[in-house]
């Protein structure tokens, strides 16, 4: 009796450790994905999906992380694993970034930036608002927690638990991001800013020609009502081109484009 007890004890620490270790660098990484680290999600909701996702790689990861039990001294290697959560989850959270800038360079293009004015935690344009949701919508849609629990395995190949991240490669990897994040945006933007640049054109000239015409109070509400129409024209083909640079990015998330 006792040693099956002493049995069940062992594997019910060892069960914990291992817990532990992938919900260190589970918790950044989902308290920062697109979904399920939105500001307006309640804290218990993200823990409980960090929680979900720990017991679900757990089986896959156990002869992975068991040699780190027997590391002594100061335990730096959990530290290393936050920062690495937090790494890729900001790198997963580039993509909202692309639609959030998209949506206020889309929004100021236009002169749509204070309708229907923001909802989330952080104010935003309206524009920003329906692309966040839209595409927040489509990832889900498309099974992105599959997606996301691929990604995080995968990163176990990349960078070992308890490994010292790379900082060149880190660097390399973040600024492609970015680097990625803003082409994304001003592509889904584009539409908008060469409405707008048109349509000031066009103003110029008419203003030009007709100096006691008040162009500005005749134009605005064309402004506008364009900016509706190519709204419902263009965001699907946005969202389209996100979608499409969220799922090259999830099949092969560790590759650096020279």
């Amino acid at each position: 009796m006792n040693d099956a007890l002493a049995q069940l004890l062992q594997a019910s620490q060892d069960a914990l450790f291992l817990g532990f270790v992938i919900l260190l660098r589970v918790g950044g990484l989902v308290g920062l994905a697109p979904g399920f680290g939105e500001s307006t999600l309640p804290a218990r909701i993200k823990t409980v999906v960090a929680l979900g996702f720990t017991v679900l790689l757990m089986p896959a990861m156990a002869s992975e992380l068991a040699p780190l039990r027997a590391r002594t001294g100061v335990p730096l290697w959990m530290l290393f694993e936050i920062v690495t959560g937090v790494f890729l989850g900001l790198g997963l959270r580039a993509f909202i970034f692309a639609l959030q800038v998209a949506g206020t360079v889309a929004a100021q293009a236009t002169s749509l930036s204070q309708l229907l004015g923001g909802m989330g935690g952080e104010p935003q344009p309206a524009i920003g608002n329906l692309m966040v949701v839209a595409g927040v919508a489509l990832l889900m849609q498309m099974g992105f927690h599959v997606h996301l629990a691929e990604f995080i395995l995968g990163s176990y190949r990349v960078i070992p638990a308890g490994a010292l991240p790379d900082a060149q490669s880190f660097h390399d990897w973040g600024l492609a991001g970015i680097t990625r994040a803003f082409s994304l945006a001003f592509m889904i933007a584009a539409p908008f800013v060469m409405t707008g640049l048109i349509y000031n054109v066009a103003l110029g000239a008419i203003n030009r020609a007709m100096p006691q015409l008040m162009v500005a109070f005749v134009g605005a509400p064309a402004l506008t009502a364009g900016g509706l129409m190519l709204l419902a024209i263009a965001l699907p083909g946005g969202i389209i081109v996100w979608r499409e640079a969220v799922v090259a990015f999830l099949l092969n998330p560790f590759t650096v484009a020279p």
